[in-house]
């Protein structure tokens, strides 16, 4: 068999599925993507470089599409070289939010084509307008409708969908979702879980931490409001007033992933240093950016409390490895944080604008005898139930997988 993925960060969502099917005899895997320096054993990538736009007189609204279709068609590029050389693939699996998967279809027209669609925007209800005191870059409703332009022409060139969660399906038209699997991509519970021995050392600061002290995390790929990165600090004065032992973890760079960057010359965690920097103790805050993956996971499991406040927005793979290592998540009363956690169940659900609320759950935790080991438990079941990635979500993305090569409709939950 032959597999061809797509998606512009080799090898993101896509890892385990390469890893699998190259390890497999007999089969050939190959990856289009731009340039990065990861490698899978036995994959063979094809990249491109990220084309650059054009001078155009196009509408500013329409720069995401011209964006797309420039991928699109660097993309196609490749798939006919790989076509011209005699490599016709069995089933191609891709990103289709930014245009990769827009003419594969055009190359191989007879191949099925199963593309992620991880989120389709909305003016109200969702995430653009959730927090007043952030204005959206897509506050405009017609250019939101515009930027769902890719969405839609990346549907009509697909056999099929795929998209982690019920929610996320849930947000696309009622006509589209009749072809989109909810599947998460499933996290290794066998790496990821809980070690109550587990320490750390922060050799700058000369700490030695382990699960019997109060060390509360916090984890965003970068610090910022779509992930309640300023609700989180805001509720630090109190929370370090009545913790005088606790240290505070904070993983994430500076950069933005979604929604408004911050203003030019600064960052969202310069401005809440300066709106709460001197009513915290900043030596027991540990800002330590973007770190290893190895390192990010013995971080959590030396976690007493592990928050994790997001927008109505995409679920990070962080919330559900959280919950794998056993720990004891506050999570935000948010779509789709609610799928999953259960209030008082497999954890604790705060309002996510309440940073008064967020303290006084931190508290209780801290306070308890054993730091609620029974919601631990319940929370690493639920990962194991429902997301382990070797028991669970590799056999049904292979089942789903499956049903395209033989021409047969797949289920659609997979969640």
């Amino acid at each position: 068999m032959i597999f061809l993925f797509i998606h512009q960060n080799f090898p993101a969502q896509y890892r385990h599925l390469a890893q699998l099917y190259s390890s497999q005899p007999g089969n050939s895997v190959y990856f289009i993507t731009q340039p990065n320096g990861n490698q899978i054993p036995g994959v063979t990538k094809l990249t491109y470089e990220k084309p650059a736009r054009e001078a155009t007189g196009c509408h500013p609204f329409t720069l995401d599409l011209d964006d797309a279709v420039r991928n699109g068609l660097a993309v196609a590029e490749l798939c006919r070289t790989l076509r011209d050389r005699g490599i016709l693939p069995d089933i191609v699996i891709g990103h289709g939010g930014w245009g990769e998967t827009l003419f594969v279809k055009d190359v191989f027209l007879d191949t099925p084509l199963l593309t992620y669609f991880e989120f389709y925007y909305h003016s109200l209800g969702v995430d653009v307008d959730f927090d007043p005191e952030f204005t959206s870059i897509f506050r405009d409703p017609s250019r939101l409708r515009t930027k769902n332009a890719v969405n839609l022409i990346a549907f009509d060139a697909a056999d099929w969908g795929h998209t982690p969660t019920r929610w996320q399906r849930s947000l696309y038209p009622p006509e589209m979702r009749h072809r989109i699997t909810a599947i998460h991509e499933g996290i290794d519970t066998d790496v990821v879980s809980p070690d109550r021995a587990a320490w750390l050392k922060l050799a700058r600061d000369n700490l030695v931490l382990s699960r019997r002290d109060e060390v509360i995390t916090y984890v965003a790929r970068n610090l910022e409001p779509y992930r309640g990165f300023h609700v989180f600090m805001r509720a630090l004065p109190e929370i370090l007033r009545r913790r005088p032992r606790a240290q505070v973890m904070i993983v994430g760079g500076d950069g933005v992933s979604y929604g408004h960057p911050a203003p030019p010359g600064t960052s969202y965690r310069e401005m809440m240093l300066r709106e709460v920097g001197d009513r915290i103790d900043l030596a027991r805050v540990h800002f330590l950016g973007q770190i290893p993956y190895a390192a990010y996971l013995n971080l959590l499991q030396v976690s007493a409390v592990h928050v994790y406040l997001t927008y109505p927005f995409v679920l990070s793979w962080s919330f559900i490895e959280a919950l794998a290592a056993g720990c004891l998540v506050i999570g935000s009363a948010t779509p789709p944080v609610l799928e999953v956690l259960r209030d008082r169940e497999n954890g604790l659900i705060v309002d996510f604008f309440s940073a008064q609320e967020l303290a006084d759950r931190i508290d209780e935790v801290l306070d308890h005898p054993d730091r609620m080991q029974a919601l631990r438990d319940a929370a690493r079941r639920t990962a194991v139930e429902n997301f382990a990635l070797k028991t669970r979500q590799l056999p049904r993305w292979v089942g789903l997988i499956d049903d395209l090569l033989a021409g047969q409709r797949p289920p659609l939950d997979l969640s």
